[in-house]
């Protein structure tokens, strides 16, 4: 999987205090909020590839993601082989496989819909796992924003659904807590690698799926309704939802992401069309 070259100012991976691995040389700078770097290196006398992760953001979790791999026992997620003392950055062996992004493209005869129910359960699958979690995070996606936020956007009623629809119960579980196609690698149609645990724990059921299946900007696919019911159906396989509260949380998030990208006409369309559709 190509990495992009660098793209912005980073720590000096060849600075951090390794005990167990010899960085050769870095191949790619990954997009991410954290310092990531793929690299070459030495690890038990082989020469491995890897990925780098190096704590750049104050919200960042390294230690959260090093202490939930630790416990999990589950096929196609990150191999850990060094960390420092205070877990501000990890080293994990690099998993084989491509982003769905990258794999459909421009996802022209819907391409996306042959993996959907295979990225629907596997998240059920993460539901059922258990151990000694914490609660996940708290983050700004969590919470509506204040009534001035929504009228200057031009989407007041999207204050008044989600004010007034509240779910009734939160159905918490085991979560993932960043599932979609940029943490998910794929090979030969299967899933190959589950990345970026940060922000797992104990958390919100259907928050979780709902992250799962937004349309983000730039996105090609999970723009169809056919793309959300295979999704659904992968899931109903092995986890049972609440179909309310799955579209509130997608209503909750999109309030942000409509937000972020105020120059993308297309994508506030399309959000737009879906919250007068779902949010009466």
């Amino acid at each position: 999987m190509k990495q992009p070259d660098k793209w912005r100012e980073t720590i000096d991976p060849i600075s951090l205090p390794y005990k167990n691995f010899i960085l050769l040389e870095v191949l790619g700078y990954p997009h991410a909020g954290n310092d990531v770097f793929y690299a070459k290196g030495i690890y038990e006398k082989k020469e491995v590839f890897v990925f780098i992760k190096v704590e750049r953001q104050d919200n960042a979790n390294i230690r959260n993601e090093i202490e939930t791999l630790h416990q999990l026992n589950f096929p196609n997620t990150p191999t850990i082989i060094d960390y420092d003392e205070h877990m501000t950055f990890m080293v994990s062996i690099a998993l084989d496989g491509e982003r769905l992004s990258t794999i459909v493209g421009e996802n022209l005869k819907n391409e996306s819909l042959e993996y959907m129910e295979e990225y629907g359960e596997l998240l059920a699958t993460f539901h059922f796992l258990k151990g000694d979690f914490k609660p996940v995070v708290d983050r700004r996606f969590f919470h509506i924003q204040p009534k001035e936020y929504f009228e200057k956007l031009n989407i007041s009623s999207l204050y008044d659904y989600l004010t007034n629809n509240l779910p009734e119960k939160v159905n918490t579980c085991f979560c993932h807590g960043d599932f979609h196609y940029a943490n998910i690698l794929w090979k030969n149609h299967h899933v190959s690698g589950i990345l970026d645990f940060e922000l797992s724990g104990i958390g919100n059921k259907e928050f979780d799926i709902a992250w799962a299946i937004i349309r983000r900007p730039g996105q090609k696919f999970l723009n169809t309704k056919e793309e959300v019911r295979l999704f659904l159906k992968g899931y109903s396989k092995m986890g049972t939802y609440v179909s309310h509260n799955v579209i509130y949380y997608m209503a909750l998030i999109y309030q942000y992401f409509y937000q972020i990208v105020s120059d993308d006409q297309e994508y506030q369309t399309y959000v737009f069309s879906w919250l007068e559709e779902n949010c009466q």
